[in-house]
């Protein structure tokens, strides 16, 4: 795993290198290709948030590598803090900025098309604006990040036949279906599952556990003592997917008791899929989210590169595979 992260970064710096003009030598004697280029980026939720980190940590290896000059800007996960950071960092005229895109393309369409008219490089991680990349694909907006609604379908499936549900059992889904494009991840859940013929209660993520996942003990408890015959819970969120023990203790059940998968790894979460509480996290690979907008803004404002698109959520993690990936977690690099 860790010769393929090397190689991954070795073919990006060799991009780099074959790419350089000969002009260029001095630039990268003085920090890297990119000195001098100015980014605002988007981690996603709050500082110390386990997902968010991943993400963070990406993007600062990438300015190292490069020598951009990047600066961070941390939304709790809240779609109007976007905006509205978004809207700052437009008026600072970077050369780029890397967004998520939960708002929705409706929310950023007059803000992009603003600052792509004063010539700002935008793209985006985690959660695709579709519209907007297809529009500016060429002015070097991209993607880096799942395909929501085939990662979330996807889970689903899987967790189907993981766990062993039989059509017309119940099963939770706790998600983000009020976030537009993001929303698609949740919606693909819920679509597979109820294919299966499971029957499927939904619950919003409100805004006090989507910034702090430990704000959402009273309502998993509340639900699970209400639906005691629940055979899955599938949490789309990061952060409150690596807090499923917390909630099975607080509602005094067993890691055996409710089949639980969820979205994203992070230490708490590998220690509960070695202890049995976490059956199934699908991983984003949301390192690659933080390295490769800022690769890209710099492709694009040295050498004209249009818009990368890259879909990181391909695997699963689960008890079969977890310590191959646990090291890499615990340095905070998957």
């Amino acid at each position: 795993m860790i010769r393929k992260l090397v190689s991954l970064l070795s073919v990006a710096a060799l991009i780099a290198i074959l790419l350089l003009p000969a002009g260029f030598a001095a630039a990268q004697d003085d920090g890297g290709w990119c000195a001098g280029v100015d980014i605002v980026f988007f981690p996603g939720g709050a500082a110390g948030d386990p997902f968010a980190t991943v993400v963070y940590n990406g993007a600062l290896a990438a300015a190292a590598d490069l020598g951009a000059n990047v600066q961070y800007v941390w939304s709790a996960w809240d779609p109007a803090q976007m905006i509205t950071g978004f809207s700052e960092a437009a008026a600072t005229s970077p050369d780029g900025i890397a967004v998520m895109g939960h708002p929705g393309v409706e929310a950023f369409q007059a803000l992009v098309d603003e600052a792509e008219a004063n010539g700002i490089i935008v793209t985006s991680q985690n959660t695709q604006l579709a519209s907007l990349e297809a529009t500016y694909k060429g002015n070097g907006f991209g993607y880096v990040g799942a395909e929501n609604y085939s990662a979330g379908y996807n889970l689903g499936r899987e967790t189907v036949a993981r766990s062993g549900v039989q059509s017309g059992e119940r099963a939770m889904v706790w998600g983000l279906l009020s976030q537009g494009e993001r929303g698609q991840r949740t919606q693909g859940v819920i679509d597979a599952l109820e294919e299966a013929g499971v029957v499927v209660d939904y619950i919003e993520i409100d805004s006090a556990t989507n910034a702090d996942a430990s704000a959402g003990i009273a309502t998993f408890t509340g639900y699970v003592s209400a639906n005691p015959d629940v055979k899955i819970i599938v949490t789309d969120h990061g952060s409150v997917t690596a807090t499923q023990r917390a909630y099975l203790e607080a509602a005094s059940k067993g890691p055996e008791d409710i089949f639980m998968a969820g979205f994203d790894l992070a230490p708490a979460t590998v220690e509960a899929i070695r202890g049995g509480w976490t059956d199934l996290v699908i991983d984003q690979q949301q390192w690659l989210q933080g390295y490769l907008p800022i690769l890209q803004i710099c492709l694009t404002e040295k050498f004209a590169f249009s818009g990368l698109h890259v879909d990181t959520g391909s695997g699963f993690a689960h008890a079969g595979n977890i310590e191959v990936l646990a090291g890499l977690v615990e340095q905070q690099i998957r």
